[in-house]
């Protein structure tokens, strides 16, 4: 199956409509002015020599004006603010003139150690930065035909190319992400020496031979080089005492159990927590910082869908020799293709390494996996970051197998794990997500490692490409999201949903002529009863799948959900209607999970809800336990809008009342829970 073009599948009501209206107007003006605050974009003016001070940021700081490019780009694809053409033109022009000939940008370089390239793959996030940068310049050209961005693009894809085909495996970047881009590259513009670069990228990774010792160097050299650009900015804080350096706001800072930093050492030094700890088809099991690893799991299923999978002892895109590697079969490995191995580990991951809300990484300062079952709710890193990687992994599971559980995970990722990261105004944000905060936690304006915001941005502009996807004549409908769609030359169709409150869905088709078409319906895990009609009249699926479902750590189980399927002729104007129930189910968590062991969270349809003390005041202590026959759904005006709350009672007659996840934190800080105990 592929998926549409940016430009052909068009948001136009409810829920997600809302959302995105927020993103493409306020969020991205917020983003703007805080990348101008934070000196992220003089920083190219500096490199351009259009203007005079001192580079601001961590040295992966470009990356997130790349991420708000991306997102601005695709918001172009249909329209946007009337301010944001220009600002993007001016900026692709700032980034043409920051550019050095051959290609490359990366402004730490650039400003404080000319001359310097490639020191500290493992640390300095050079090809991250530049994956974002190519992955701008494919989203310009998509939303817009311009080849303006995809010429800067192309530049530094091309100096990589030249610089590490046919490289080592210590040539591998330690924050996955280029690879995503290369394959996007070549999708853009056919070339196969990007996916070719990618294939070999993929391959290395986990075959440096002595990679403590390497990773102890490259610590070593990076801390030099922060001491050298520590001294460049006191020198010139000496010549210009008027300079002041931004200070954004700090990550969210909570409690950090004492084992946590020797659990940090070990992973850093064994390679675990940039995936550098086994090659690729022996990591069966998610391990280390969890956006890395989603990255490079979205990664290698979008090579396998683009190129086939080799098989066991197959080196892929690799050369025949490759200086420093493990050649032809990798003893110990599973007897597996590498999509068998991203299967093992995606089911890993749902069933023994995910919160309740689809959220990735338990554990602070490593902000990735931990153990099995080791979901603590409090320390919940579950960065933002990391559910947009799995949505970038599902998505490319689900066009390369067609199974209907990963795009089940992708829509309870997408509206719990990840929309809860913006406020509802698109100015404040959570870079991490914990799913019990008895203090509370306030959202902010913008962060001293500002990943998030600007990523969630780009996700939602380009939301419209992950609903569809069609092969000849079968179309499948993964995500019901109000929305207009091209699918095919004389093939269009409109879906209304009341998604997330009700599920009542219609679709109707515009075709040119009668067609025989197959239409996949994803039937989702959280539904119970559903009603189809066809232009009113029941009707009758050909294949009525649905998954079953397994246990797992969290009480959700993707794997429940499958297809309905029908394959007749179509006609113009034939109007399908779905019509899925939405029971209030209650999903124990395993006992087996600490601080959660036992416990229930509520979910109705694909919306897990959560206790707020500010809806709730009466509440003494954390968690509290329910009458789970009290439980009822009702229409709240007074909540955001209008909005499905759900009621409930104690033991003791107490009311509660339930909002959806990820409307939490818009009302001041205020202590919050997932997580009840239930009783009859």
């Amino acid at each position: 199956m592929q998926t549409l073009p940016l430009k052909s599948v068009e948001i136009t009501a409810g829920f997600w409509h809302d959302r995105l209206s927020v993103n493409s107007t306020a969020a991205l003006v917020h983003q703007w002015q805080q990348l101008e605050a934070s000196g992220c974009i003089q920083n190219f003016a500096l490199a351009a020599g259009q203007a005079e001070g001192f580079r601001e940021g961590l040295f992966f700081a470009d990356s997130d004006a790349y991420k708000w490019l991306e997102a601005a780009a695709r918001t172009l694809a249909h329209g946007g603010s009337p301010w944001l053409p220009s600002r993007v033109d001016d900026f692709i022009a700032l980034l043409a003139a920051a550019q050095e000939a051959d290609g490359y940008l990366y402004t730490y370089n650039q400003l404080h150690f000319p001359g310097q390239r490639w020191q500290n793959l493992q640390l300095e996030h050079e090809f991250y930065c530049l994956g974002h940068l190519i992955e701008a310049g494919v989203s310009h050209f998509n939303a817009t035909g311009s080849l303006q961005l995809l010429t800067i693009a192309r530049k530094a894809a091309d100096l990589l190319v030249a610089t590490f085909l046919g490289a080592g495996p210590c040539q591998t970047d330690g924050h996955e992400e280029i690879e995503i881009a290369l394959l996007r590259l070549h999708e853009a513009t056919g070339d196969s020496r990007y996916r070719d670069l990618a294939g070999q990228l993929l391959e290395r990774r986990g075959r440096i031979r002595g990679y403590a010792w390497h990773f102890l160097q490259q610590s070593l050299a990076t801390t030099r080089r922060l001491k050298a650009r520590d001294a460049q900015r006191a020198a010139y804080v000496r010549q210009h005492p008027q300079h002041h350096k931004p200070r954004m706001p700090s990550r969210l800072l909570r409690r950090v159990p004492a084992w946590l930093p020797l659990r940090l050492a070990c992973s850093l030094l064994s390679g675990q927590y940039a995936q550098q700890n086994a090659p690729l088809r022996r990591q069966i099991r998610p391990v280390g910082h969890a956006v890395r690893f989603t990255y490079l799991a979205a990664a290698a299923a979008r090579l396998v869908r683009l190129t086939g999978a080799p098989g066991p002892g197959e080196s892929g895109n690799l050369p025949d020799t490759l200086p420093g590697t493990l050649s032809g079969s990798l003893p110990g490995s599973p007897p597996d293709t590498l999509p068998d191995v991203l299967a093992q580990a995606w089911e890993h991951m749902v069933t023994r390494r995910m919160y309740v809300t689809g959220g990735l990484g338990s554990l602070p300062l490593i902000e990735g996996f931990g153990r099995d079952y080791e979901l603590d709710p409090e320390l919940a890193y579950a960065e933002t970051c990391a559910a947009l990687g799995c949505l970038q992994w599902n998505w490319e599971m689900l066009l390369g197998t067609g199974e209907a559980k990963y795009a089940d995970l992708f829509e309870w990722q997408l509206y719990n794990a990840a929309a809860v990261s913006m406020s509802q105004d698109g100015c404040a944000y959570f870079y991490d997500n914990p799913l019990t905060a008895p203090a509370g936690l306030a959202r902010r304006p913008w962060y001293d490692v500002p990943c998030c915001p600007s990523n969630l941005s780009r996700l939602w502009a380009g939301l419209g490409t992950h609903l569809y996807s069609t092969a000849g004549d079968q179309i499948r409908v993964g995500q019901y999201i109000s929305s207009r769609a091209a699918l095919a030359p004389g093939i269009s169709l409109e879906l209304e949903s009341g998604l997330p409150w009700t599920g009542r869905i219609r679709l109707q088709l515009a075709l040119d002529t009668p067609r025989l078409l197959t239409l996949q319906l994803r039937r989702p895990s959280w539904a119970g009863e559903v009603q189809l009609r066809r232009n009113g009249a029941p009707l009758v699926v050909d294949q009525n799948s649905r998954g079953e479902p397994v246990p797992t750590g969290c009480g959700y189980s993707p794997q429940g959900a499958g297809w309905l399927a029908s394959t007749r002729l179509w006609h113009h104007r034939d109007v399908l209607e779905l019509d899925f129930s939405l029971p209030l189910r209650l999903l124990t968590q395993d006992r087996r999970l600490p601080g959660c062991g036992g416990l229930v969270a509520l979910a109705r349809g694909p919306l897990v809800y959560c206790l707020e003390q500010v809806d709730n005041p009466q509440l003494g202590r954390f968690p509290p336990e329910i009458k789970t026959g009290s439980l009822r759904a009702e229409v709240s005006p007074a909540h955001f809008g209008g909005i499905t709350i759900l009621r409930a009672e104690t033991p003791a007659g107490e009311p509660l009342v339930f909002i959806p996840y990820l409307y939490w934190a818009n009302r001041g800080s205020s202590p919050m829970t997932v997580f009840v105990k239930g009783s009859s």
